[in-house]
């Protein structure tokens, strides 16, 4: 009787799904800790909650999703080396994250030379564009394309009537992208940039800048950058006393925008994904429930009292869901999974409905996001 429980114990660890051996791998980097945590440290719990639920349902094909999970700390060096013990020590599958553009790009070559896919979470377009930026045949990225929010903006402005405008913009990698795509569509939407400015991501005074941008008279201001920047923008506007509207990117649609500028930022309006604006929703849109669904599971895991909801909260959670799809259909072979992940069509998201093409790696278009404004301390929708 002895021999037989100890032959049954070996044969139930031997067909356990928690083996090694039947695990899959997934390296997971974020802003754990610098400038960005606070976009990076949700971002992983989500990453976590989506593969809790992948493996609930059964995994992948019986196989459990195991994240291999790195601090990039807003470091580029740190980034690269994250991604490097992915791919060559740990023998991930794929990778997701990182948190922000200039830790996305310095990873970006490491991935096409490992020949692993990697969706990335962070906001800027050079990720997923060639030429001067490289191959992105291995990268794909789960926010909308700073191009895509730039055209939202422009045709909002175009529908209210403002044409002339002022920009001011991060000195990152992030606010150049923004800048880059402003000045390359405002023609198309007849809006013109009557002055730009620019600032450190780091700067905690930007009167110079706006005392510049009012005097050259603009209808309104833009600003491009994420993190408390944005948030000095519309302090020091508030204060030099200036009644132009302003607006900010897709990267600030976050209660900590509306806690750190205060009641400066009534009425600011931005582009952002319909995850802040979900019961605004018509019943008709295919996304609805699906955010909704997100939302509760969200709360459940009591995410929501420390880092609530925002803009960038549902990266994450798309980003494993596409790549686990192409996985139950091709498996584990990196190059079938990067082509499988390409041909993504119709996947209804939290951020958007995804296609994917060989030319988009990103794959939403501007219907996924909306213009949000911010109204007795709350985001609605603006009118």
């Amino acid at each position: 009787m002895k021999q037989f429980f100890s032959l049954l114990a070996m044969l139930t660890l031997l067909t356990s799904p928690a083996l090694a051996s039947d695990t899959i791998k997934i390296g997971a980097f974020f802003d754990l800790s610098g400038r960005a945590a606070f976009i990076g440290t949700p971002t992983k719990l989500v990453a976590e909650m989506v593969v809790d639920k992948i493996n609930s349902e059964g995994g992948i094909n019986g196989k459990l999703l195991e994240l291999e999970v790195g601090d990039t700390e807003a470091n580029p060096s740190k980034a690269a080396s994250l991604a490097k013990r992915f791919i060559y020590k740990d023998q991930v599958t794929a990778i997701i994250g990182p948190t922000m553009t200039d830790t996305g790009m310095n990873v970006k070559k490491i991935a096409d030379k490992g020949k692993t896919p990697i969706f990335m979470t962070v906001g800027g377009d050079p990720v997923i564009m060639a030429g001067k930026f490289g191959s992105f045949e291995w990268v794909f990225k789960s926010p909308q394309r700073s191009s895509i929010a730039v055209q939202r903006l422009f045709s909002y402005l175009k529908e209210k009537g403002l044409s002339r405008v002022a920009l001011l913009s991060a000195n990152d990698g992030f606010g150049q992208d923004g800048a880059r795509w402003m000045k390359k569509l405002a023609p198309e939407y007849g809006i013109e940039i009557i002055v730009e400015e620019s600032f450190g991501t780091r700067d905690t005074d930007m009167t110079a800048q706006l005392t510049k941008a009012k005097n050259a008279n603009p209808q309104a201001l833009i600003t491009w950058t994420i993190g408390p920047a944005g948030s000095i923008v519309a302090k020091n506007k508030a204060q030099l006393g200036i009644e132009l509207p302003l607006f900010q990117c897709h990267g600030l649609p976050d209660p900590k925008y509306i806690e750190l500028a205060g009641s400066a930022s009534e009425g600011d309006r931005m582009p952002a994904t319909k995850l802040l604006v979900a019961d605004a929703l018509p019943d008709s849109d295919p996304q609805k429930a699906v955010i909704q669904n997100f939302i509760q599971l969200y709360k459940e895991k009591g995410y929501d009292k420390q880092f609530p909801i925002n803009t960038h909260s549902g990266y994450a959670w798309d980003a494993i869901m596409i790549v686990a799809n192409a996985m139950k259909k091709v498996g584990t072979d990196r190059a079938a999974l990067r082509q499988e992940i390409e041909n993504t069509k119709g996947y209804v998201g939290v951020s958007g409905i995804y296609n994917l093409t060989a030319e988009d790696h990103n794959g939403l278009a501007i219907d996924s996001m909306v213009i949000v404004e911010v109204k007795n301390g709350k985001f609605v929708l603006a009118d």
